[in-house]
């Protein structure tokens, strides 16, 4: 007796170790065809049955880029019943052809912890229909929502700090009504004649740039608001990558001899391994060696994570300044890469680049 209930028993185990829930897909893949861009995201279903003895959850849904799943059976599934898999594509911007993965995981004993089971894979595929371009893009005119537009938005400008340079802008007025077009809060370096745009009208737009009247020397960036009657987008942005030289050209023979001579002793500054969320520095020396003194015109890094200060902007004759960079690993993680623009008076050698670099840990 006692040996035929301990057969029921492992029997009864045996039925137990192998009862689960088991997902079968109608199809792991879903063909989405033809779908067009401008018609916004296209969606299909994937359907599965639970094939096993045990309810069927599922747990995680991973799609990949472009890719979402909208709605998925978040509710367990009896043995013998369906569920479905919806997913998603954006076809903005991706004409062509698209195949996408979607990583799903369940409630089956291969993905418990430790287990270590491979997610299955479903996928959708088609092909985008690009969009017809817009009148806007037809024209030329890409950037912007609005019914007026600015044809480039970004102008790069590059005179001397004696120059009075000129820049011109193309603006299109794609509405059926007149508006003005008005720069604000201009800086009194930057001229520019307000203008009147007609229905349908394009025009070109001169601006004026007084790098003279600026008074300074290095890399900026001017952004320019223009105010318009738009009812979408009534005020636009441009912006103007400025770089101002010094002008040498003036300087007699004697002046040249006698100028400040610059002299990085170093051209690169290597963090190496640095601990995340600390603020690490290193020092480099700018040397004059000429006969008038040396001044720093800016000192300007090409990324935020990297900062650099000097305990001198002027430097006597045969001294140095001992510029201080910084790298701040706040909320960043592995290899970082800037270089600093240092400029100076020096004729000859104006313009030094300091690389930096570093590597936060994980």
């Amino acid at each position: 007796m006692k040996k035929q209930l301990f057969c029921f028993v492992m029997f009864l185990s045996t039925l137990a170790l192998f009862a689960q829930p088991v997902i079968q897909f109608d199809n792991t893949t879903v063909d989405f065809g033809n779908i067009k861009e401008s018609d916004g995201k296209a969606s299909r279903k994937f359907e599965f049955t639970n094939t096993g003895d045990q309810d069927l959850l599922i747990t995680s849904v991973k799609p990949g880029c472009g890719c979402t799943a909208t709605d998925y059976t978040k509710t367990p599934v009896a043995p013998g019943q369906r569920g479905f898999i919806t997913a998603a594509y954006d076809p903005h911007n991706r004409p062509g052809n698209f195949n996408k993965s979607i990583k799903v995981t369940t409630n089956e004993p291969k993905f418990d912890e430790g287990a270590n089971g491979t997610p299955y894979s479903i996928f959708i595929k088609g092909t985008v229909e690009k969009k017809p371009p817009s009148k806007y893009e037809t024209a030329g005119y890409k950037n912007g929502s609005g019914e007026i537009r600015i044809k480039d938005n970004n102008v790069k400008l590059d005179l001397l700090n004696t120059e009075n340079k000129s820049f011109v802008i193309q603006v299109m007025n794609f509405s059926e009504k007149e508006s003005t077009f008005t720069p604000m809060k201009l800086p009194a370096y930057i001229t520019v004649e307000n203008q009147t745009l007609k229905p349908n009208e394009e025009i070109e737009v001169t601006f004026k740039y007084d790098a003279a009247k600026k008074g300074e020397v290095g890399v900026y960036r001017e952004t320019i608001t223009i105010q318009t009657q738009d009812p979408v987008e009534p005020n636009i942005t441009l912006f103007v990558d400025v770089t101002i030289r010094e002008d040498f050209s003036k300087l007699t023979p004697k002046q040249l001899q006698d100028a400040p001579k610059a002299h990085l002793d170093e051209l690169t500054v290597n963090f190496g391994k640095v601990e995340k969320n600390t603020n690490p520095t290193l020092q480099v020396k700018l040397h004059n060696n000429g006969k008038n003194t040396l001044h720093i015109r800016q000192l300007k890094a090409s990324n935020t994570i990297f900062a650099v200060v000097s305990d001198k902007n002027e430097i006597p004759k045969g001294d140095f300044a001992t510029l201080t960079v910084t790298l701040n690993s706040r909320n960043r993680r592995g290899k970082q890469n800037a270089t600093i623009d240092i400029i100076t008076n020096d004729p000859a050698n104006s313009q030094f680049v300091l690389n930096c670099t570093g590597e936060i840990s994980q």
